[in-house]
């Protein structure tokens, strides 16, 4: 007898929880392998399939879009970020998108504070001489100093849910909490969190200690930290990013950063479709960089609420509701 359960393809590997849910609860097809898979893969291994459990490895853009079996209806986006998917194009062929908001918030914003802490105090470097030298050259009043964050100013690009979050993670740090976002937040907010609003991101960037970025890709906030606002950034300052690379003009950044004009930058998120830059390398082996391979969402917790933020999506398509977390094209979303 035909089964009724909704048939899936999850294109990568995920906790050994959410894919036993997943297979108790769905015909679930699941990428043993864990390699991302190619746009043919992805196309035969949706044959009679009506879901598609991507992630942010996967290139859905109109083209492979426009192959998709005629069984697909819905894309569940295991992730918070979906500048992978072509949305506009999914909309088009009446595909609906869904994504996994708000799971990510804490820790996400627990990486952006352990960055902040690790660049200005040098944990990276600090953490290696041991492991390297195999010896401790004692205590001296000059080595080895790094730069106190209390009473520091750091500047928020998008008060979200994350914005949100680290704000009040340093506040506790005695720093000060300027922002800058599309939309001012109330009051209340500014109040509870000590948050200083500016207008302008020019004016932001040039009025800190340390830029930390949490705001989407869109087309918008694309290359928003741009030449010229890097250069707007005081010299003795620092960037954190731990939401999209597109955001920065990483070219920019790292000539900067060489050239003295920046102190250096803390990233979880970096240009990496020709292989890691060699000059980002470089500064980060002079520990003027540090880099995180892409670890703010990393925690068993959070995939795991990822995952079952992903089955409820699956659950209320396909129960003929509207998905709780669905994805919408940016001027539609506006409108």
């Amino acid at each position: 007898m035909p089964s009724d359960k909704p048939k899936i393809l999850v294109t990568r590997r995920l906790p050994g929880p959410v894919e036993e849910r997943m297979a108790a609860l769905f015909e679930a097809r699941f990428n043993a392998s864990d390699a991302a898979l190619s746009a043919d893969a992805i196309v035969a291994g949706l044959e009679g399939c009506s879901v598609l459990v991507s992630s942010i490895t996967d290139r859905l853009d109109a083209a492979l879009l426009g192959r998709l079996p005629g069984s697909v209806k819905l894309i569940a986006q295991f992730g918070n970020g979906f500048d992978n998917i072509d949305i506009e194009a999914a909309y088009a062929a009446g595909l609906t998108v869904t994504n996994t908001p708000s799971v990510l918030t804490e820790d996400t914003a627990d990486m952006a504070m352990l960055l902040m802490l690790a660049l200005p105090r040098r944990l990276v470097e600090g953490a290696e001489v041991l492991p390297q030298t195999g010896m401790w050259p004692g205590w001296s009043p000059s080595w080895m100093l790094g730069r106190r964050l209390r009473g520091k100013a750091l500047g928020i690009v998008g008060m979200g849910r994350i914005g949100s979050a680290v704000a009040a993670r340093a506040k506790t740090f005695g720093i000060a909490v300027h922002y800058f976002s599309r939309n001012r937040r109330p009051p209340a907010l500014e109040d509870k969190l000590g948050a200083t609003f500016h207008d302008s991101l020019d004016a932001l960037a040039g009025a800190v200690d340390i830029v930390s970025l949490h705001t989407p890709l869109t087309r918008d906030t694309s290359g928003l930290m741009s030449r010229a606002r890097i250069a707007a950034m005081r010299p003795d300052a620092f960037l954190v990013n731990v939401s999209r690379p597109e955001l920065i003009d990483e070219p920019a950044l790292i000539e900067a950063i060489e050239a003295g004009r920046l102190a250096g930058a803390a990233l979880d998120v970096f240009d990496n479709h020709a292989g890691l830059n060699p000059r980002l390398r470089a500064l980060a082996e002079a520990h003027r960089v540090v880099l995180t391979p892409h670890m703010a969402s990393a925690t068993l917790e959070a995939r795991i609420e990822m995952g079952e933020t992903v089955i409820v999506n699956i659950r209320a398509f396909a129960d003929g509701h509207q998905p709780p977390h669905r994805v919408l094209p940016e001027a539609r979303a506006r409108a």
